[in-house]
């Protein structure tokens, strides 16, 4: 169905395409967030909105960062599923103000009242989540509902997360469900993006085998997922939920060995996603350990939260903003080393965490590679998500 926005835009570059926005803010807030973070946990800096210190850091990496990700995500891919022209101007201000909002609400810049906070926060994925459907019935792609169904979801648990605060405990249910459903939407995507992006140029380089395409072990890999975070959710610890997330960490390493990753190595891009990948099977692992009571639960929740979320949101964003503002697509050895700093902030937080390496312990050697990693994506990227596109883009999703 044709759109019925006009096809030229004549505003700011900035405004022209949903990842400009949305991955420029999310890649400034992921490089300030940690090292306030730190500032927070270490008592220099004090937050006055409702929520405490730990919570306030899983909730702003979780539904702050990551949020904004899939909102840039999703108003860039739409279009190519639908053929409708893609969300410009006014409407993208407006959602990329409503966000930033939420940011200042959650920090209590508007105050500790927690139902203002919870209205400000939620409501930025709750109008993503309404612009994604009306874009997709008008386009009548019915197909890609499936990957709103988690973005509903995520918004729920975003307010569950709220609403177990404001009952004067610590979140739960809220920060479990919405790692569980930004990881499968990691599995769903990734899914179909890295398969795809790497039979294309495995492709180009003559004969050789490809990856699998999907079949019925990539469903068979998504819904004994679904299975053990949904039961992690609700009852993480124990031997149920242990052999579930350990059942779901060996079907998606098994998964992702199909992709062929190794014969990727002469395209940084490609090998960052598979890569990325690689931290869901370990996340589920060291959750599944977690869950025996063999380890703490935060290494788990790390390899998901850094490795998984971050490095695939970040891998993402370099290769959809390289390609879609006409730029080669080609890692360079600044936004490889950016990658290679986010890969050894995850193993740095679960793996170093009591050492001192120059007078650093594991918290703030993690810190510093995510804020030197999201510093490499903000001076590479940055410039050019700010300028008209150079020439013919790449469609993403």
């Amino acid at each position: 169905m044709a759109s019925d926005r006009p096809s030229t835009y004549t505003g700011p570059a900035l405004l022209s395409r949903g990842f400009r926005p949305f991955f420029l803010l999310s890649a400034l807030f992921a490089a300030a967030a940690i090292p306030a973070w730190l500032a927070i946990w270490t008592g220099r800096l004090a937050l006055a909105g409702p929520f405490g210190p730990v919570d306030w850091h899983i909730h702003e990496m979780l539904f702050g960062y990551t949020s904004a990700v899939v909102a840039g995500f999703l108003f860039t891919a739409i279009p190519n599923w639908t053929g409708r022209m893609p969300r410009q101007g006014l409407p993208l201000a407006l959602l990329a103000g409503l966000w930033i909002a939420g940011r200042f609400a959650v920090a209590g810049a508007f105050g500790a009242n927690p139902l203002l906070v919870l209205v400000l926060d939620a409501g930025f994925l709750l109008a993503v989540t309404a612009m994604a459907l009306v874009e997709i019935a008008a386009g009548r792609n019915w197909k890609n509902l499936m990957v709103v169904v988690p973005v509903g979801i995520y918004l729920l648990a975003n307010v569950i997360f709220h609403l177990e605060v404001m009952e004067g405990g610590e979140s739960a249910v809220g920060r479990r469900l919405g790692f569980a459903t930004v990881t499968f939407l990691i599995m769903l995507i990734g899914g179909r993006i890295i398969p795809s992006f790497t039979r294309n140029w495995l492709a180009k380089r003559g004969p050789g085998a490809l990856p699998v395409p999907f079949g019925r072990f990539d469903g068979l890999c998504l819904a004994a997922a679904a299975m053990a975070l949904l039961f992690w959710t609700l009852r993480p610890e124990g031997l149920p939920a242990a052999l579930l997330l350990a059942l779901a960490a060996v079907l998606h390493a098994l998964r992702l060995a199909r992709w062929r990753g190794m014969a990727t190595w002469r395209s940084p891009l490609l090998l960052m996603l598979h890569a990325a990948y690689g931290f869901v099977p370990l996340g589920l692992a060291a959750t599944a350990a977690a869950a025996a009571d063999w380890i703490g639960a935060p290494a788990g929740m790390h390899l998901l939260g850094i490795g998984a979320i971050g490095g695939m949101t970040l891998a993402v964003m370099m290769r959809a903003s390289l390609g879609h503002t006409g730029r080669p697509l080609e890692a360079g050895p600044i936004l490889s080393a950016g990658f290679a700093c986010l890969a050894a902030a995850a193993l740095a937080r679960v793996l170093l965490a009591s050492a001192d390496i120059g007078g650093l312990d594991g918290y703030s050697l993690a810190a510093l590679f995510w804020t030197l990693a999201f510093a490499a994506y903000i001076f590479r990227i940055g410039p050019c998500l700010m300028r008209p596109s150079a020439q013919q883009t790449h469609p993403i999703g």
